[in-house]
């Protein structure tokens, strides 16, 4: 039996020392404990308990034993010695028996002690890993909290910017209805301005037409009154009064006549025409003077203020664009291999057509002076000439070594010039899609551009050839600021726009070439070693592409910059071209965008 003490201790309670209620309730508590306890260990030791029970009856039966041996023996007990000895005997197979069966109980207990630490083990290894997954379900919530709180909050933001969008739509709108007001307003003005002209013109044409209906008049009866006197047989000798009135009323023969041809409304119509011609800094141009411009070029273009339309033209980069010479069509080449065709419309942009066959980046695209072809430079080392009603290459131009940069047509039917990354300017035949001149270069070939006998390119040694078509070779070189990324004639073929690596557009006078003027822009840089710039078709505007995808464009005859475009291209301005009708102006990126700038 346990010790009081002892339980006192496993129980941690200290009985009270005072009071019969206090000792009476710890002495009840101790042996409720000892029930327990003795419940819970005789069910576990039942077995032993028994056992050992029959050991001890047996030990005291041998006892007994003895001492019978240790008297001296009678008859009788003789036979309970016998009978002792048979029992004895039947208890030691009984002992050993006992002793095995404990044996294998004892082994029986360390095996379930094993099961059980293996159990305890295996709890608290299971304990770990759901404290584990505790662990990461509270993280796993926290995270999915701040989720929630993030989305909430982007919610908020998002309905904000809904709600600036829908009061910047009504702003809009609102704005657009002013301005169809406005331009209807303006429009009224307009009309009734012309109305008020045209009435004063027409008062000002009924007023000269009774001016010159008395003049006839008056002419006639001079006639008629002269033809009389002069009917005598002597008229020539006449009087010198008479012959000065003679003279007199021829003069004002002819002066009535001449007037009359002058208040003529087509005279008036070539004057207006005149004047309305160029009226931004540069005369008139003589009719000497205008006999090489093209037939339909414009001789006042319009500075472009704001983007009529924004594109993704191209699955890849843009390399070049040009305007055909009825500025109704655009060709756009890429880095995605093809020409996209797109018809210049009421200030958009509608795609026409995709011309394939090239396998690899167009570097160039020109149309010829019909508008029904196209000529295309690229990175496959060939260029390549299409008709406009045929999506497939009518010519390929194959022979250069390294990729061709530029592609032209030039004065002489059916004939292109092609310069190439190999360091020569080739003069082809489409009829024969042969090579019938070769130029070497002492350097990389950038662009080039054709006058009548001549061609002109541009390398990035820094220096601009011209070069006799007839004899393939060279009779001048220009100095450049830099590497020469891109060349541009004018329409009179008297001005030689280069665009340079250092950030400077050089205008040469191609009649001096000593005459050369620099254009540069704070923030205007140079993108790539292929930037290409032009020259407007009234020659009096440059516009290029910067490499923070802004258009910047000078004024030729002040030499400062006009304006610049910028907040539509997010990356380097590849190439500009600028419609022969002055109307629009296209850039094109690296990021595949394309847009459509005009004044309107």
């Amino acid at each position: 039996m346990m010790d009081p003490c002892g339980l006192w201790e496993q129980s941690g309670r200290i009985p009270a020392v005072g009071g019969g209620r206090s000792a009476e309730t710890w002495r009840g508590h101790i042996v409720q404990q000892l029930k327990n306890r003795d419940l819970r260990q005789s069910a576990m030791f039942q077995d032993l308990i028994r056992f050992y029970t029959q050991l001890l009856e047996k030990t005291s039966l041998t006892k007994g034993i003895l001492n019978l041996s240790s008297r001296r023996p009678s008859a009788e007990d003789s036979r309970s010695v016998s009978s002792l000895l048979q029992q004895k005997s039947r208890l030691k197979k009984t002992s050993g028996e006992l002793a095995y069966q404990v044996v294998e109980l004892q082994h029986q207990i360390k095996i379930k002690e094993c099961r059980l630490q293996e159990q305890q083990d295996r709890l608290q290894e299971e304990e770990r890993r759901w404290a584990d997954v505790f662990d990461a379900h509270r993280a796993l919530q926290e995270r999915v909290d701040q989720v929630h709180e993030a989305n909430r909050l982007l919610k908020k933001k998002y309905d904000e910017l809904l709600a600036q969008q829908r009061e910047a739509e009504s702003r809009l709108r609102t704005e657009k209805v002013r301005e169809e007001g406005l331009l209807g307003h303006v429009m009224g003005l307009k009309k009734q301005a012309a109305a008020r002209m045209n009435s004063r013109n027409e008062r000002r044409s009924r007023a000269r037409e009774a001016t010159l209906q008395k003049q006839l008049q008056t002419a006639v009866r001079s006639m008629v009154s002269l033809d009389s006197s002069s009917s005598a047989p002597t008229s020539r000798s006449t009087s010198p009064k008479n012959e000065c009135q003679d003279e007199d009323s021829q003069q004002g023969h002819a002066r009535l006549f001449r007037s009359a041809s002058v208040t003529s409304p087509r005279i008036f119509t070539s004057i207006r025409h005149l004047f309305d011609r160029k009226r931004r800094g540069h005369s008139v141009c003589s009719y000497q003077e205008d006999l090489p411009c093209p037939v339909g070029i414009c001789v006042s273009a319009r500075v472009p203020a704001r983007a009529l339309q924004v594109l993704e033209a191209h699955e890849q980069g843009i390399n070049a664009v040009r305007f055909s010479c009825s500025s109704d069509l655009l060709a756009t080449g890429g880095t995605d291999r093809v020409i996209k065709l797109w018809e210049v419309q009421a200030g958009s942009l509608t795609h026409r057509a995709t011309l394939d066959g090239s396998t690899e980046g167009i570097t160039s695209v020109q149309f010829d002076h019909t508008g029904q072809r196209i000529l295309a430079a690229s990175y496959d080392k060939s260029a390549m000439l299409w008709r406009l009603d045929d999506s497939v290459p009518k010519v390929t131009l194959t022979g250069h070594s390294r990729k061709v940069t530029a592609a032209r047509f030039t004065c002489v039917l059916h004939q292109v010039v092609t310069g190439s990354a190999d360091r020569t300017v080739r003069l082809w035949d489409l009829n024969r899609a042969a090579c019938v001149q070769q130029a070497e270069m002492p350097s990389f070939c950038s662009d080039v551009v054709c006058s009548e006998n001549s061609v002109i390119s541009g390398h990035l040694d820094c220096k601009i050839r011209v070069w006799d078509s007839r004899v393939a070779s060279c009779v001048q070189e220009l100095p450049a600021q830099g590497k020469v990324t891109s060349l541009d004639l004018s329409s009179d073929h008297r001005q030689l726009l280069s665009c340079c690596r250092d950030n400077c557009l050089q205008l040469v006078d191609l009649r001096w070439s000593n005459n050369r003027v620099c254009f540069r822009a704070d923030g205007f840089k140079c993108g790539s070693d292929s930037t290409k710039a032009v020259i407007s078709p009234d020659s009096c505007y440059l516009a290029a592409g910067s490499a923070d995808g802004t258009v910047y464009i000078w004024n030729v005859s002040t030499g400062n910059l006009e304006t610049c475009l910028p907040e539509r291209h997010n990356s380097s301005i590849s190439a500009v071209s600028w419609s022969l009708s002055g109307e629009y102006v296209v850039s094109v990126d690296r990021s595949r965008r394309a847009v459509l700038w005009s004044d309107i």
